[in-house]
C-alpha cells in the first residue's frame, strides 16, 4: 500500500438489545477486564493513525471513560449518533473526522473475532477504492455477489429478505475506502434512494452495504477483494452465544 493515512471508523451506537446487558456492545468483555474495545483497539493501533468511535447518546459517557487514556493522548476521538439512523448515517456523520485522511477503514463495533492479519492485510493491500476482506460462508447472513470481471454487482442481505445462497461470499465487518469523493459519492446515493433505488425492501433504510455496489459497479471504483479462510472472523456479538464464540476465541489468541 502507498503510505496514506488511514482513520478507522467504529459506528458502535447500536444498543445491544439481544444480549441483555444493558450496555453498547463494545463495551461488552470477553475476557476480565478485556471487552471487545480493546480487542479492536488492538487489531487496528498498528496499521491506522487515528480510530474515531460513533457512539448512541446514552453510552458516551461510559465509552469515554472506557477510552479515556487513548482519548487524552489524541489517538481516539468519539462522537454521537443522536438517532439510529443506520450504519450510512453512523459513518458518514462522523465523516469531519476521516475527510482529512486519505482512506477510512470501517470496522463494526461488535467484531470481537477479527484477527490481526486480517486487518494487517487490508491496510497493506489497499491501493485504490475499495478493499474487502471477503470469506465463504456455510450460511451467509450478508452475500456478496462479483461478476466475472471483480465488479461487486450485488450484496444480498437477509434483513431486507434477500435469498442468501450457502457458500457465498460474506464480510468479516471491514470496509476500505478511498476518501477521495467518497462524501460526493454518498450523497449521490442517498439521491437515488430519494425516488426509491436503494432503500431496504423490509426496513426501509438506506443502508451502508448497498453503498458499495454502487460504488463498484455503477461509478468505476476498483475492487480488491482480501480472502479470509475462517468463517469465525465474520462473526459479530448479537447473542449470548456470539458473545461464549468470542471470550473462546479470544482465549486461543491471548495464548
Amino acid at each position: 500500500m502507498r503510505a496514506e493515512r488511514i482513520c478507522a471508523v467504529i459506528p458502535a451506537a447500536g444498543r445491544g438489545t439481544r444480549l441483555g446487558l444493558g450496555i453498547p456492545k463494545i463495551m461488552v468483555e470477553v475476557a476480565e477486564g478485556v471487552t471487545v474495545w480493546h480487542v479492536l483497539h488492538q487489531r487496528l493501533r498498528p496499521h491506522v493513525e487515528h480510530v474515531h468511535v460513533v457512539m448512541s447518546p446514552e453510552g458516551e459517557g461510559p465509552f469515554r471513560a472506557l477510552a479515556a487514556a487513548e482519548i487524552a493522548a489524541g489517538a481516539v476521538s468519539v462522537s454521537v449518533q443522536e438517532e439510529p439512523t443506520g450504519m450510512g448515517g453512523a459513518i458518514f456523520g462522523a465523516a469531519p473526522h476521516w475527510s482529512g485522511h486519505d482512506v477510512v477503514l470501517v470496522v463494526w463495533g461488535d467484531q470481537a473475532n477479527l484477527s490481526p492479519s486480517t486487518v494487517r492485510r487490508v491496510a497493506e493491500t489497499h491501493e485504490k477504492g475499495l478493499t474487502l476482506p471477503l470469506v465463504p460462508m456455510p450460511d451467509p447472513y450478508v452475500e456478496y455477489e462479483l461478476d466475472d470481471q471483480g465488479v461487486l454487482t450485488r450484496v444480498r442481505q437477509s434483513r431486507e429478505g434477500d435469498e442468501c445462497r450457502p457458500g457465498g461470499l460474506g464480510d468479516v465487518g471491514v470496509f476500505c475506502l478511498d476518501v477521495a469523493g467518497l462524501h460526493e459519492e454518498w450523497t449521490r446515493h442517498l439521491g437515488q434512494a430519494a425516488v426509491g433505488a436503494t432503500l431496504g425492501a423490509r426496513t426501509g433504510e438506506v443502508n451502508f452495504l448497498p453503498f458499495l455496489p454502487h460504488l463498484s459497479r455503477e461509478r468505476g471504483w476498483p475492487l480488491t477483494v482480501v480472502p479470509v479462510a475462517d468463517p469465525g472472523e465474520a462473526r459479530g456479538v448479537n447473542t449470548a452465544d456470539d458473545l461464549e464464540f468470542a471470550r473462546r476465541a479470544y482465549l486461543r489468541w491471548a495464548r
